[in-house]
């Protein structure tokens, strides 16, 4: 799907984005010379100052020089030139723009820009001066007046770990609106803290954030990556004490979750993996570190709808912000069209406006980019969650010369990180409603259980017309022959043995089971005679097989593949003793669940009630059924999903983990009673023609 501009909301959503009054733009004016830029602005933004000109016929390319100045203009340092503008900048050419960025934030410049037509420098603009933004915050006001040792050293020291932790303890400690949670621990035992930020207060427990439709940003896997998560420990002190009306305003409606520094022992070290050695980015699915089992978890429980995750690219010759959404061909569609539009559809426009590259990453053609479901924004996209990959340029290349200065570089990536996160906050303020719908429509797909599985493998990305870089768009992994499988099985039986034993694939006395992993996930386990069944109907689908099966390129464990027990039509009564898995099949009569069995049905069909009583587990997806359904006494996991039931629906006594009764449709009351953990509906609401009851009563 191809997307060329956002919606009115989108843009309105934009005029808010900066956390302080709107800068009106300095302006030259000079009688014009043939072939001089004309009409030039500059903006001050966060740590960047956005350059606008009006565009001169012929010109190949534009240069941009700064030179620091005195309040009366006069010059107190050398000119540079800090940036050339080159029509593969962004998506329009007609109102070319320059985001400067890597100078030292309160200082005042000048700047002009001069046209080249064809390499020959024409004459430079009349210069512009104005002062840039100091550091946000007023030094005088508690909270406001805090600052990272990144900032107080102007970009020379990165934060280390205990001004981090000071840091976030004096937000967490001066503002009603952030909580701090810690929701794990590295190897070395170092806290892994995130940032939970709501307007007046955030939501006190991780199924009310959910309820919220919160987002997610993952600041920092790779240890020698940390440019975002200097820009995410300033976000937090901006969202923690703004008084922006607009800011407070998405506060208000949802709640920002910010973690800083998911690899704290990478980062202690300035190395790209943990403490092990593991590559982070290269876990999410498998969970074998602790790092990313307490990330996993946290998503399971907070149920973020959309994510950014940060990293930076060693490519000088890209753009300056590389950004991919999940690929894998097992991603709900919805899901992949969401997370372009989000990149397409809004961050390139907006990056046109503001003066900041954004482009796809792997825009050169290098083999990178691809569908590993390890990925942390392939895993997200399997877990239904519209996401992005965050490059930022680690060099400035020939588009910005004057980062040979280290200092300089390190500014100019913190503040388009910056950029970009408050960005993403203002696209999911104004499209929340398309996230959810998109997020909702994958729950019930994925649920369903049809279409075939995947098990290594890229979605293209479609080239964007020239002149932008998206004319050269990553490379397609195309999948082979062996890493498709056509029709799934119904579900996975690992033994006992593959599901309680100890692995040693992780960290040195770390030996979590197969059990603990699905857990985290938070996928629904059936305990069966002889093992334990891992339905495919469930909401993370696509990521079931890419563990439990046999093909899977990086599994957990190769389980037996459970075949459908009836696909046809089956007329009168059906008693389920053991296990049955009916896949688009008939039943014309009732269905009578017998105690210690196991149904799973998706996309079927039947006439008559349904009863299960003391069932091992009932599994009910993408099916009709002319009749009331009753669930008593479960012993292990309820799922209905994206159901049509006619009649009444009861959920009683079920003693497993929550049931999952989601994307429904109920003629009929809904009635919920004695559940060991009340039924979630994970944000995707049941439409019931009767009234809802009890635990029920919210769903």
């Amino acid at each position: 799907m191809r997307y060329r501009r956002t919606t009115a909301g989108v843009f309105s959503a934009l005029l808010a984005v900066t956390l302080a009054a709107t800068a009106q733009p300095a302006r030259a004016t000079t009688a014009a010379e043939p072939n001089q830029v004309q009409g030039l602005t500059v903006v001050p933004g966060d740590g960047y100052a956005t350059l606008a000109w009006t565009p001169v016929d012929g010109a190949t390319d534009y240069q941009i020089e700064r030179t620091p100045v005195a309040e009366d203009g006069t010059a107190t340092g050398a000119p540079v030139i800090v940036g050339v503008w080159r029509p593969n900048r962004q998506i329009n050419n007609s109102e070319p723009t320059f985001a400067d960025a890597g100078f030292a934030p309160g200082n005042r410049f000048q700047w002009w820009v001069r046209a080249r037509l064809d390499g020959t420098a024409q004459p430079y603009s009349a210069p512009v001066s104005d002062i840039t933004r100091g550091h946000w915050g007023d030094p005088d006001v508690p909270g406001q007046g805090l600052r990272t040792q990144w900032e107080t050293t102007l970009g020379a020291q990165y934060t280390d770990d205990v001004d981090e932790y000071a840091y976030t303890s004096a937000i967490d400690e001066l503002s009603d609106r952030v909580r701090v949670v810690e929701i794990g621990r590295t190897v070395q035992d170092r806290p892994i803290n995130m940032f939970v930020i709501g307007h007046p207060t955030p939501p006190a427990t991780p199924e009310a954030v959910a309820a919220t439709n919160p987002l997610v940003v993952n600041c920092n896997v790779h240890g020698n990556e940390p440019g975002d998560r200097e820009a995410c420990l300033i976000m937090a002190r901006q969202l923690a004490f703004t008084d922006d009306p607009t800011t407070l305003g998405l506060l208000s409606r949802t709640t920002m979750l910010i973690v800083p520094t998911i690899n704290g022992d990478g980062r202690a070290a300035n190395s790209r993996g943990n403490s092990t050695g593991q590559d982070l980015n290269r876990d999410y699915s498998l969970i074998r570190q602790p790092e990313t089992q307490a990330f996993v978890e946290m998503v399971r429980d907070y149920r973020p709808i959309a994510s950014y995750d940060g990293h930076e690219y060693g490519n000088s010759n890209t753009g300056d912000l590389p950004m991919l959404p999940p690929r894998h061909q097992n991603v709900a569609q919805g899901i992949f069209d969401q997370s372009q539009h989000m990149i397409e559809g809004h961050m390139y426009t907006q990056g046109a406006q503001d003066g900041w590259w954004a482009c796809p990453y792997g825009c050169t053609g290098a083999n990178i980019g691809l569908g590993e479901e390890t990925i942390l924004r392939n895993t997200l996209g399997l877990k239904n969650v519209v996401n992005s990959l965050l490059e930022l340029r680690s060099s400035g290349g020939p588009t910005r010369p004057d980062e040979g200065n280290t200092a300089n570089n390190r500014r100019r990536k913190t503040y388009s990180a910056l950029w970009t996160f408050h960005q993403f906050l203002a696209y999911h303020g104004a499209n929340v409603g398309a996230i959810t719908a998109a997020r909702a429509e994958a729950i019930r797909f994925q649920s369903a259980n049809t279409g075939r599985i995947v098990f290594r493998g890229s979605r293209p990305i479609e080239a964007y017309p020239a002149p932008h870089p998206g004319d050269t768009p990553p490379p397609l992994d195309a999948p082979s022959a062996d890493q498709i499988l056509a029709q799934p099985p119904c579900a996975y039986k690992l033994t006992e043995e593959q599901y309680h034993g100890a692995r040693t694939d992780g960290p040195a006395g770390r030996r979590t089971t197969v059990a603990e992993r699905l857990a985290a996930h938070g996928w629904r386990v059936v305990k069966v005679a002889g093992g334990y069944l891992v339905p495919l109907s469930q909401p993370e689908r696509g990521l079931v097989p890419l563990l439990l099966d046999e093909q899977a390129a990086e599994g957990l464990a190769a389980g037996e593949r459970i075949a459908p027990t009836l696909t046809g039509t089956h007329n009168g009564p059906l008693t389920v003793t053991g296990v049955a898995c009916l896949a688009d099949a008939t039943v014309r009569g009732p269905v009578r669940v017998r105690p210690g069995a196991t149904l799973i049905v998706n996309g079927g069909s039947i006439n008559g009630p349904v009863d299960a009583g003391g069932a091992a587990g009932f599994v009910l997806t993408a099916s009709t059924v002319n009749g009331p359904v009753n669930v008593t006494g479960t012993t292990g996991p309820v799922l209905l999903v994206g159901n049509r039931i006619s009649g009444p629906v009861n959920v009683v006594n079920s003693a497993g983990v929550a049931p999952l009764l989601a994307g429904n449709t109920v003629n009929g009351p809904l009635g919920c009673t004695g559940n060991t953990a009340a039924p979630v509906n994970i944000e995707v609401a049941n439409a019931v023609s009767g009234p809802r009851f009890n635990q029920c009563a919210r769903l």
